[in-house]
C-alpha cells in the first residue's frame, strides 16, 4: 500500500476527520457547483495530487461508507496513470516509447494502445486540431517561453517535420508503436488528465458506487447519477473574461466535461500575449475563443475535443460535430465585440440541463 493510499484511509476515520471532509468538499463545491439553481446539497470529498493538479472524488454523504473506500482505492490508480504517461517523467512508460519507437517497435500494454490510437482516431476527425504527437512543438514553445521569447519560423517549421500522428505506425495483433521520424514524441496533456479521471471513474462503478463527480484540475470532469435531488450533478461554467464569477450551471448526469481556454495559461513578450493553446498544424499559439467546453461520453473525448474546438473556432467546429457521437455537446465563448456582451453558442446542450446564472 502505497503512503498517500494510507493516509487517505486513515484520514477517514473519525469523527473530526468527518468534519474536515465535509468543509473541504463544500468548499470544492462552491468552485465546481454554481449557485442559485440547481442548488447543492452536502457533499464529501476524497482528494489526491498528481499531474501538477488535484484529482477529486465528491460523493453524496448519505450513501454506503463502503463508497469512501472505493474512492480512496479509485484515487491510487491516478498516481500508476501518472508514472505512465507523464513526458516530465524520465523514468515513465510514455518517456521511454518517445525514446525508443524510432529504433524498434515498442510494445505497450493493451490500454495505452487503445489510448493512443483513440488519440489518432481524434486528430483524424479534427483534421489534425488535436494531435497526441505534436510534442515537438510543444517542447519549443516551454523552451522559448524559458528563454522569454518566441519561437523563430524556421524553429518552427522544423518542429512541425519532427511530429504529427500520421508519422506514428500502430500495429494492432502485435501491440506496438513505431515511429517514421527519430525526433516525434508524444505528448498526451491535452487528453491525458481527462482519460486519468475516465480510469477512476471506471473504478468507481466497478465497486458499484452508482453517485459521484470525480475532477482532474477543474477542467476535466465526469459525472454520474444524481446529487441532491436533481436529475445529475450541477457543474459551475466560470465567465472566461472573470473567472472568480460564474457564467452559468450545467447539470451533468453520466456524462463527461472538459473545458479548454487561455485565461490562467499565458505569457506576454513584447507586449503581445501569448496562450498556450497550438495550433499543431501551424506550430502557433491561437486565441480564435475564450474557452470551450465540451460534454461527452467521457473525459478523454471532451478534453482533446475541447482542445480542437479551440484550435477550431464555432464554424468548423459545429461541421467536425456533424462526423461525431450524438451525444457530444460544445458551449462555445467567441471573443466579444468592443462594446459587446458576452454571448455563448451552444451546440446540442439541452435546455433543461442548462441554467445561465
Amino acid at each position: 500500500m502505497s503512503d498517500a493510499a494510507s493516509n487517505r484511509r486513515d484520514f477517514l476515520t473519525g469523527r473530526a476527520v468527518r468534519d474536515i471532509v465535509e468543509r473541504a468538499g463544500g468548499r470544492l463545491a462552491d468552485d465546481l457547483i454554481a449557485q442559485p439553481v440547481p442548488g447543492r446539497g452536502p457533499t464529501l470529498l476524497l482528494r489526491t495530487t498528481a499531474m501538477a493538479c488535484d484529482f477529486d472524488v465528491m460523493l453524496n454523504p448519505d450513501r454506503s461508507s463502503d463508497q469512501l473506500d472505493a474512492a480512496s482505492s479509485a484515487l491510487d490508480l491516478v498516481h500508476e496513470l501518472e508514472q505512465q504517461l507523464s513526458v516530465y517523467r524520465p523514468d515513465s512508460v510514455l518517456s521511454e516509447l518517445n525514446r525508443q519507437a524510432f529504433r524498434e517497435p515498442v510494445t505497450v500494454d493493451a490500454e495505452l494502445f487503445e489510448l493512443l490510437v483513440r488519440g489518432k482516431w481524434l486528430s483524424d476527425i479534427t483534421e489534425g486540431a488535436f494531435d497526441p504527437a505534436a510534442g515537438a512543438v510543444v517542447n519549443l514553445w516551454r523552451r522559448c517561453r524559458q528563454e522569454s521569447r518566441i519561437p523563430t519560423a524556421a524553429e518552427i517549421d522544423a518542429a512541425l517535420a519532427c511530429g504529427g500522428i500520421r508519422q506514428v505506425e500502430f500495429d494492432p495483433s502485435k501491440l506496438t508503436v513505431a515511429f517514421l521520424r527519430e525526433e516525434i514524441e508524444f505528448n498526451l496533456g491535452a487528453i491525458g488528465k481527462g482519460y486519468a479521471v475516465d480510469r477512476v471513474a471506471e473504478a468507481m462503478l466497478a465497486r458499484g458506487v452508482d453517485n459521484w463527480l470525480v475532477h482532474g484540475g477543474r477542467s476535466s470532469i465526469r459525472a454520474h447519477g444524481t446529487h441532491a435531488e436533481h436529475d445529475g450533478w450541477p457543474v459551475g461554467l466560470r465567465n472566461p473574461l472573470l473567472p472568480d464569477k460564474p457564467f452559468a450551471t450545467l447539470l451533468l448526469r453520466d456524462a463527461a466535461l472538459g473545458t479548454s481556454g487561455t485565461a490562467v495559461q499565458w505569457f506576454r513578450h513584447e507586449g503581445k500575449r501569448y496562450g498556450h493553446i497550438l495550433d499543431p498544424r501551424s506550430g502557433w499559439p491561437v486565441e480564435t475563443l475564450l474557452s470551450v467546453s465540451v460534454i461527452a461520453p467521457d473525459a478523454a473525448m471532451a478534453d482533446a475535443l475541447s482542445t480542437a474546438f479551440f484550435v477550431l473556432g464555432v464554424e468548423k467546429s459545429l461541421k467536425c460535430c456533424d462526423n461525431l457521437p450524438a451525444s457530444v455537446g460544445a458551449i462555445f465563448f467567441p471573443l466579444p465585440r468592443q462594446g459587446q456582451m458576452l454571448e455563448p453558442v451552444l451546440h446540442n446542450v439541452p435546455g433543461e440541463k442548462w441554467f445561465p446564472t
